[in-house]
């Protein structure tokens, strides 16, 4: 992540995915303030997760906080927060894609230089696909992907192919496995 390689890893749920791509992302975007990563998740529940894990690290490092794009919430505060281009967006691709439609082209995602697919595996199963490719339309094609799941079922990889250039592949334990404990 640190050299800028795209990544297609797998984890066992819960052995620290959302750190192993936080640390990097944070460390490229810390010397480029101009720059920012779009995290996305299946879930609001996820995001939030993943807002938890990062904020703490983003403070200290003198970051503004990320912006929590989710469904279930108010749309105001999600374009307040927009317009001050966070470092970090973490958002559900529903409602990130709700607010490129209504933003009449001002929401604009020309900035973002990391794309992280979280739960990548979740998000093809639950049909956010589709929602991910109208996405990839709004950000720039050079950037660095990363993508994180805790399975990687041949049919992801085939799925998430077109997003990634060359990339690294990094596997933890069997693949297919949850985290006993």
């Amino acid at each position: 992540v640190l050299l800028g390689r795209d990544l297609l890893s797998s984890a066992k749920t819960g052995s620290g995915k959302t750190i192993a791509y936080s640390l990097p992302v944070l460390t490229r975007l810390v010397s480029d303030n101009r720059q920012a990563a779009l995290v996305l998740v299946p879930t609001r529940e996820i995001a939030v997760q993943v807002q938890q894990v990062m904020q703490p690290y983003l403070r200290a490092l003198g970051m503004p906080p990320a912006a929590l794009v989710i469904g279930g919430v108010s749309f105001g505060p999600q374009i307040q927060s927009l317009k001050r281009r966070p470092p970090v967006i973490i958002a559900t691709p529903g409602r990130l894609n709700d607010h490129l439609a209504n933003s009449g082209g001002r929401l604009r995602l020309d900035h973002v230089r990391v794309l992280v697919l979280d739960e990548a595996d979740r998000m093809l199963d639950m049909g956010f696909l589709p929602q991910v490719k109208q996405i990839l339309q709004h950000l720039p094609a050079e950037r660095q992907t990363l993508l994180f799941s805790a399975t990687m079922p041949s049919d992801l990889a085939r799925a998430c192919k077109a997003m990634l250039r060359d990339p690294e592949r990094v596997a933890v334990d069997a693949p297919n496995t949850a985290n006993a404990d």
